[in-house]
């Protein structure tokens, strides 16, 4: 991976740019999810607990933050002056907004029709101007261009692009300075930015750590790039909007392609029982997308050898309080694009 920008080196100077802006999120673990996970695979677990990174505490609640604060530092003066502008279900546009008010920067936010509503209201209280175009992702980004190009804007892209990745890849480096020995790392997979920069940091600097993707079933964009050995366009539909890409990151796909153990497919019922889980057992108010990565280690999608040591990533917690409502009794159609 030496001709990749997103190396280890870089994450750490990255990380040191974001030092005391975003926040250090804490390690959670929980006995009760590593009873189910153990039994799900027939394996008990180090210190008989999962851990969980909580990233749905991290500013604007997603890893996003981190990722949105690295590129937005990285505009030269001129593109500061005229504005930028990005393309999100919620999460990156949530994060880019305020982002850009620490910098002052004017920033527009392109959604679909259908964005969660609590998640264009936090992008118009961080000060964004907010356009909701389209069905889904894709046809959003053919209006972003449009608008990028009679405006003058920069594009900044919610999950392919180096400055993105290193911002996510502080994730990883506090994963490994919390737990030293972990030995499974399990990520949700939206266009890959987070698992990108992550797996970077986890691998390049303890290469026996074993990292696997986790995507539902109807938004397998970096699965069907891994395959294909390039991002493939598709139109996803899932419950979990958060990881709705039209396709996964060129970035993202190169890295998993070397550094990466699978990526495991889930239907959304199973992410949804994994929220359920985390909500009533752990106490914690996740998204479904959020949630993903934890339903993959309890289902038993994620293979586990005896004495692992598992840390998950809770990506996300944007999510109303009527959504949540409707998700946890079942009320949401499954498979729909929100």
């Amino acid at each position: 991976m030496s001709e990749s920008p997103v190396t280890l080196s870089a994450i750490r100077a990255t990380r040191r740019i974001l030092e005391g802006r975003i926040h250090r999120t804490q390690i959670l673990s929980s006995a009760t999810a590593a009873t189910v996970a153990g039994r799900a695979r027939g394996v008990r677990l180090a210190d008989d607990r999962l851990y969980l990174k909580a990233e749905h505490l991290q500013k604007t609640g997603s890893f996003k933050a981190r990722a949105a604060l690295a590129r937005i530092d990285s505009l030269p003066p001129d593109e500061r002056r005229r504005g930028a502008i990005t393309i999100s279900a919620g999460n990156a546009g949530q994060a880019y907004a305020w982002a850009a008010r620490e910098a002052r920067v004017p920033m527009t936010v392109v959604m679909p029709e259908g964005a969660d509503a609590s998640k264009v209201a936090a992008c118009l209280g961080y000060g964004a101007e907010v356009t909701l175009h389209g069905t889904h992702v894709g046809e959003s980004l053919e209006y972003l261009h449009r608008v990028r190009e009679e405006r003058g804007l920069t594009l900044v892209h919610p999950y392919d692009d180096p400055e993105v990745l290193l911002g996510n890849g502080s994730c990883g480096l506090e994963i490994l300075e919390d737990l030293p020995d972990v030995d499974v790392v399990v990520v949700a997979v939206g266009g890959g930015g987070l698992i990108g920069g992550v797996t970077v940091a986890l691998r390049e600097s303890r290469p026996r750590v074993r990292v696997y993707g986790v995507e539902p079933e109807g938004s397998d964009a970096l699965h069907l790039a891994v395959a294909a050995g390039a991002p493939v366009p598709l139109t996803p539909r899932s419950i979990a909007d958060g990881l709705n890409a039209p396709s996964a990151g060129r970035l993202a796909t190169s890295i998993a392609r070397h550094y990466l153990e699978d990526v495991l497919l889930l239907p959304d019922a199973a992410i949804l029982a994994g929220l359920r889980f985390s909500v009533e057992r752990l106490k914690q108010v996740v998204e479904p997308a959020g949630a993903a990565a934890l339903a993959a280690v309890l289902t038993g999608a994620v293979p586990l050898r005896n004495g692992d040591r598992v840390c998950v990533i809770l990506s996300g917690g944007n999510v109303a309080p009527e959504r949540l409502g409707e998700l946890l009794a079942g009320t949401v159609q499954l498979g729909a694009t929100p």
